[in-house]
């Protein structure tokens, strides 16, 4: 399995309600370093994974609309937890999204998976990853 993996980061706020959550109930702010790897089988015509240069541009698009916002102030998710796990699904779907929507480069209809990672510090991180159907 080839991968790449492309990196940036997004300066969010936001509460999580119940007491699982303890202190992070209350309107706290977080600095997510997101990771997203592309995996296939086999390299393209170009023996490459994926363009790093497509990948990294529709990462930081698919960020903006969360940079420098109030995760509960977004209508979208509202009555949600955006835990980190959560916002990791939601990456992963806009990114999936644009993989099959060519956003990626030509041939990244050979991609058989994405991961997404948000590094919430040192310490601790979360993921999702799952295949992508294209095509």
């Amino acid at each position: 399995m080839y991968a790449v993996e492309v990196r940036e980061h997004i300066m969010i706020a936001h509460s999580l309600k119940g007491a699982v959550f303890g202190p992070a109930q209350a309107l706290h702010g977080a600095t997510f370093v997101v990771d997203v790897a592309f995996f296939r089988e086999e390299l393209d015509p170009d023996n490459i994974v994926v363009d790093i240069g497509a990948a990294t541009e529709t990462l930081k698009a698919t960020l903006a609309p969360l940079n420098y916002v109030n995760l509960d102030a977004v209508p979208e998710f509202a009555g949600k937890a955006t835990t980190t796990e959560f916002l990791c699904r939601h990456i992963f779907d806009r990114m999936a999204d644009a993989a099959r929507a060519g956003r990626l480069g030509a041939h990244a209809g050979g991609l058989s998976s994405l991961r997404v990672t948000l590094n919430e510090s040192h310490v601790a991180r979360a993921w999702f990853e799952g295949p992508i159907a294209l095509g």
